[in-house]
């Protein structure tokens, strides 16, 4: 083998366990500790393979008709490398909460999902008034929703958006006001639940939504993008005040 071809062939390992990474997981061929300990070694080896080709690019030896190779391998290192620290940077620059809740004051609670969580790594009762203020200051646009609907008809579009979401559905309490479902993320198959509260509010109905993950302190923004496009897909509003 050419001393040259080696940083390509790193850089293309370093791809190949980043792209199993997620979906082994997802597909329970190992659990997610081990799709992150691949992921690390992706970017262990995406390193190993910049560095090597930028070293190797300057010695005139094995540069020489090796050029295009070697940059090859820089290339695709370096994007190996810049997919996991984005997330990392990311998750470094929000607060370490899985929780979120359009109310978190009197946050919805679960029933029927309840059975799906007994073995999950966090709990579902809420972490109270720190998490709130983490809360807070995260995402300020996190709020209560209104529709100019009754409650009936505010339940029946709170469900079909959901369903048109990809949401699992757990139950839909339209006595109660309640929908229960559960959210599977792209990447690595984490399960995230979703409970939906409607209530009436003056001619209107008043649209609490709370989502919370079952693994990981933190959850990279996940839950609170999926309230916010849940709300925008429902054509709701913030409550007043």
């Amino acid at each position: 083998m050419k001393r040259a071809h080696i940083p390509l062939l790193l850089a293309i390992l370093a791809f190949v366990l980043l792209l199993a990474s997620g979906p082994g997981s997802r597909m329970d061929w190992w659990e997610f500790r081990t799709g992150f300990a691949l992921m690390r070694w992706a970017v262990y080896l995406g390193l190993g393979a910049t560095v090597l080709a930028l070293l190797l690019l300057v010695i005139p030896r094995t540069r020489r008709g090796n050029a295009a190779t070697l940059m090859l391998g820089a290339v695709v290192g370096i994007a190996v490398v810049a997919v996991p620290l984005y997330g990392l940077s990311q998750a470094k620059s929000l607060p370490m909460i899985h929780d979120i809740s359009t109310d978190t004051q009197r946050p919805p609670e679960f029933v029927a999902v309840l059975p799906l969580r007994a073995d999950a790594a966090n709990p579902s009762d809420y972490g109270g008034a720190e998490i709130a203020s983490l809360q807070a200051q995260a995402y300020p646009d996190i709020r209560t929703q209104t529709l100019d609907l009754a409650p009936s008809e505010a339940f029946d579009r709170a469900e079909k958006v959901a369903r048109e979401m990809g949401w699992e559905i757990v139950a839909a309490d339209r006595s109660g006001g309640r929908i229960e479902a559960t959210d599977t993320t792209f990447w690595f198959g984490f399960k995230d639940d979703v409970v939906v509260r409607i209530e009436a509010e003056g001619s209107g109905s008043r649209i609490d939504i709370r989502s919370v993950s079952r693994v990981g302190q933190s959850d990279v923004g996940k839950n609170a993008k999926r309230i916010s496009a849940y709300a925008k897909a429902l054509g709701s509003k913030p409550a007043s005040g």
